[in-house]
């Protein structure tokens, strides 16, 4: 068994293995499901309603958290495997179900391997606190957020070309096939164990959200991901129905943002350890505010693929990195799987609520004024950023005092 307890970089490497998963089939169900619905002749609400819908797991995170930390003195590592088999398996039968006939099936299934992959996310969040010290925290996150969307943009490009040049069907069995693969690492990585019974979760859980910074900051998770869920299904459809790129051309393009995530959420990582969280996420939301606006100048794809590069920067480098480590410093490990994933579903909520209706939402204002929005829903997220405490105690609760 591989002993990561002693080496950092072997972490990093595990939990960019299992983000990679959550990429691909973030890529299948945002970039692919427009450009396969479209194809199909499917309406821009209907597309985004269905693709919010089919994320709604992610909203859902709190479920599985408590059941993760119920069983917690049998280790993470088998929800992962649950999960990844979960969300692998179900994705297999979509090659089947033609959208524009049997949609409330193929949406269900959908559905259910998000679910899964939900269930390998909130394990490998607990474990990553479980096992992380403060000063590799936002190197951590840096890593999931790496393999997140490293492969969310690979698979944009490459699904894009299997989809245009061969099957858009295929795209479900490549997607369930890499999952699959994912979830041989953690089987040959060695996980040490909680034996010590913990407190009650529930009377945890009441302590740690009676704190005040612990509600600023889980406010702050429900208002600052709405940029990036309100421009995720809209840029795609943008560049086939306004710049007119074919659906090969909007999987390269769309690459660029997430592919810029993944370097800004190093850089942040990097420099919130460093320099603490709260710097770098006001300076990274107010320059998302700005080029969230200029959006409105974007009638050329050079023009948009510039604007949104600089966009996913700022994005990974607060949201995926800083925010994600501020995050993690006020998570109790007793109940880290339960307390983390509360706050990733409010974060998951402001994201992905918001995407359900955008497609409704630019029917209505048009797209200029649709990005104007974009930049306003920023806004809120500088002024409760500003009453938040950041807590830099490098000390934490160790395994043993369970």
């Amino acid at each position: 068994m591989i002993d990561i307890s002693k080496n950092r970089i072997l972490k990093y490497i595990l939990f960019f293995n299992l983000y990679a998963s959550e990429g691909l089939i973030f890529a299948l169900s945002t970039t692919i499901t427009v450009l396969y619905f479209n194809q199909l002749n499917i309406p821009i609400s209907t597309t985004t309603l269905v693709a919010g819908i089919i994320n709604i797991p992610w909203i859902l995170k709190f479920i599985p958290g408590p059941i993760i930390d119920y069983f917690i003195t049998h280790g993470r590592k088998q929800f992962i495997i649950f999960g990844g088999l979960t969300g692998a398996l179900c994705l297999f039968p979509l090659t089947l179900l033609d959208p524009t006939t049997a949609i409330i099936p193929f949406t269900l299934l959908f559905f259910i391997s998000h679910l899964g992959v939900v269930f390998l996310d909130v394990s490998a969040d607990a474990w990553a606190v479980q096992i992380s010290e403060y000063n590799e925290r936002g190197k951590i996150n840096a890593s999931m957020t790496a393999g997140l969307f490293s492969l969310w943009a690979l698979g944009s490009i490459f699904l894009a070309y299997i989809g245009q040049y061969f099957e858009y069907t295929l795209t479900f069995i490549i997607v369930g096939v890499f999952i699959l693969l994912t979830i041989v690492l953690p089987l040959l990585v060695k996980e040490i164990k909680i034996t010590k019974k913990h407190q009650n979760i529930k009377s945890i859980l009441k302590k740690e959200f009676s704190k005040k910074n612990t509600l600023l900051i889980t406010a702050l998770e429900f208002v600052a991901p709405m940029n990036f869920g309100i421009l995720l299904l809209i840029i795609p459809a943008y560049m086939a129905d306004f710049l007119h790129l074919n659906d090969f051309q909007t999987g390269i393009m769309s690459a660029i943002n997430p592919i810029s995530i993944v370097i800004g959420s190093l850089i942040g990582g990097i420099l919130s350890d460093k320099y603490g969280r709260k710097p770098i996420i006001f300076i990274c939301f107010t320059g998302t505010i700005i080029f969230s606006i200029l959006l409105v100048f974007a009638d050329t794809w050079q023009i948009l693929v510039i604007l949104y590069a600089i966009i996913g920067l700022l994005q990974g480098s607060a949201l995926y990195a800083a925010l994600a480590a501020l995050v993690m410093d006020i998570v109790n490990p007793k109940i880290g799987a339960t307390q983390l994933s509360i706050l990733m579903s409010v974060h998951n909520f402001g994201d992905i609520g918001i995407s359900m209706i955008s497609g409704a939402i630019v029917i209505m204002l048009g797209y200029d004024r649709f990005f104007l929005y974009a930049a306003l829903v920023v806004g809120p997220a500088l002024l409760i950023l500003y009453f938040i405490k950041e807590i830099r105690d490098k000390k934490r609760i160790k395994i043993d005092n369970f």
